[in-house]
């Protein structure tokens, strides 16, 4: 069972970027999925989650800039960030409830 996360990378404020977290070895259609992030020295906090039932819950920092969704036949988790700020510069992971499972963590900087 594991999660494989990717679509990192630098990008400037403004723009966009879609992470990816692809699922395998398990059942992950009916578990809470969620994007978490770390920005340099500080701790890890929550971006997005999307429940089993497609209902989705976000932070209010990333409110009506990024959106979760999944694809349960290919085991996806995305996370489309727009109008990106400096400050959501982060290693973003993914996270599956059912398994307590993290990925792997990708890298996002936004240049201001």
């Amino acid at each position: 069972v594991q999660l494989q996360a990717s679509g990192g990378g630098l990008v400037q404020a403004g723009g966009s970027l879609r992470l990816s977290c692809a699922a395998s070895g398990g059942i992950f259609s009916i578990s809470d999925m969620a994007w978490y992030r770390q920005a340099p020295g500080k701790q890890r906090e929550l971006v997005a989650t999307i429940h089993g039932s497609g209902s989705t819950d976000y932070a209010d920092s990333v409110k009506g800039r990024f959106t979760i969704s999944r694809d349960n036949a290919k085991n996806t988790v995305y996370l489309q960030m727009n109008s990106l700020k400096a400050e959501d510069t982060a290693v973003y992971y993914c996270y599956a409830d059912i398994y307590r499972l993290w990925g792997q963590g990708t890298k996002v900087t936004v240049s201001s």
